[in-house]
């Protein structure tokens, strides 16, 4: 459907039913898949034919919406994992191995500053974090040799940085490298990286694209415009025989555009097991069907308390890069046309203390880790999410401690400030 516009692949991408088969995407709740013969079944152990044997590695139900996501991306394969988290260190550890070292935004989820700073490390690969706001100069300084990827996120989660996604691109490309990039926050309806020059995405699904908070989940989609056989020495796991696959070399058999998912899946996923399930693939494609609609009130939402809070007296600094005054608003504007997200962050006078009064006197938004849901939450990250950071890091990171992050909802935006303003009261 690469033709169709985006609304429409939100809508029919990924399944186009048969005559007489369900108008639905079926969910094939089998962890199973029954075969004639032994040889049929060895092709697909063998990668030589395509098809289902075991849930653990694909499914019908997962591959028709990672297809659909796949499309809305402009990507050329895609697969879903278990969760964001899932997805973000199956895309690196798939060309990452112990000895390798990472370039990163020093200003992403503290999840997954956590999962490069501490779980990676442990596993033997180190990560030099740099400023989403980093020089040429100070950006280049970062590499190594034995750098494998640059990892950063459209929008920041919660200090909302907009990464400059060309330059960070032309940064990878030019040692030789992808750019990983997590989109989670604008999603593709409102920010496509790979047409600014990312070669890997990546989401949490369980945000923006389920919106309704029922479906943990995450994917990965490849642009297939990287050359991993034209930087053959850095990903031996792509480009020489794969020995567990009998010699099988992924770039070779199945060239830029699927090399890097095929991977992913019958090595990292065959052994690590991190499938979503059918039945939060279901739930994500109707969450998906409706992300057109949806992305441009969170928005309106976002853009509607962002400047209600940055007029008030008690509110220290507003981060939203959908305000003129924000040191993002012009970057924002080129890679984010319509606006980013739903998600403000703002720092009220008082620090920790008067944060978490505030968000005691709430009653419409409350207080949870989730975000980017058709209802308004809000939580302080240094308290919950980001609560593995040292304060120095947080304060690297843009997330003082007093911080709040609100993630605006689908209500009214007129209820949602009336709530805020007495809270604030």
């Amino acid at each position: 459907m690469s033709n169709y516009s985006m609304d429409t692949k939100c809508v029919q991408g990924g399944y186009t039913p048969g005559n007489g088969e369900p108008r639905q995407i079926p969910i094939v709740q089998s962890t199973t898949f029954k075969y004639a013969t032994s040889s049929d079944m060895g092709k697909l152990f063998d990668l030589e034919a395509s098809g289902y044997f075991y849930t653990r590695l694909q499914n019908p139900t997962n591959d028709y919406v990672a297809a659909k996501i796949a499309e809305l991306e402009g990507g050329s394969a895609a697969m879903l994992t278990s969760s964001g988290q899932a997805a973000n260190f199956f895309a690196l550890f798939n060309i990452c191995e112990a000895g390798s070292h990472v370039v990163a935004s020093s200003s992403i989820y503290g999840g997954t500053f956590n999962l490069l700073a501490v779980t990676m490390a442990k596993m033997g690969i180190e990560t030099t974090f740099v400023s989403p706001d980093a020089t040429d100069e100070e950006l280049a300084a970062a590499f190594k040799d034995n750098t494998r990827a640059v990892f950063g996120e459209t929008i920041a989660n919660p200090a909302l940085t907009v990464l400059d996604i060309e330059k960070f691109a032309k940064a990878a490309h030019d040692h030789g490298v992808p750019l990983i990039i997590d989109n989670t926050f604008p999603t593709p309806v409102n920010c496509r990286p790979i047409e600014w020059g990312a070669d890997i995405v990546t989401h949490s699904t369980t945000k923006y694209m389920d919106g309704h908070g029922v479906a943990v989940g995450g994917a990965i989609v490849d642009s297939g415009k990287f050359d991993w056989m034209a930087h053959a020495d850095k990903f031996p796991g792509l480009t020489t025989p794969d020995d567990s696959y009998h010699g099988i070399v992924y770039a070779e058999k199945f060239g830029k555009e699927g090399a890097f998912i095929t991977k992913a899946t019958s090595q990292l996923m065959r052994d690590l097991g991190s499938i979503q399930s059918p039945q939060n693939a279901f739930y994500l494609n109707l969450g998906l069907e409706s992300l057109h609609v949806r992305m441009p009130k969170h928005v309106e939402n976002g853009q509607a308390v962002a400047e209600f809070l940055e007029k008030h007296e008690k509110v220290v600094k507003v981060n939203y890069p959908g305000l003129k005054s924000d040191p993002y608003y012009d970057r924002a504007m080129k890679y984010m046309g319509n606006g980013g997200c739903g998600v403000v962050s703002f720092e009220i006078a008082g620090g920790r203390e008067a944060a978490e009064a505030f968000m005691g006197k709430l009653k419409i938004c409350a207080i949870e880790t989730h975000v980017a849901d058709a209802r308004t939450c809000c939580l302080n990250p240094a308290t919950s999410t980001h609560r593995q950071m040292t304060d120095e890091q947080l304060n690297a990171a843009g997330i003082p401690a007093g911080l709040i992050r609100i993630s605006c909802g689908l209500e009214d935006k007129k209820d949602l400030i009336a709530d805020i303003e007495q809270a604030l009261a």
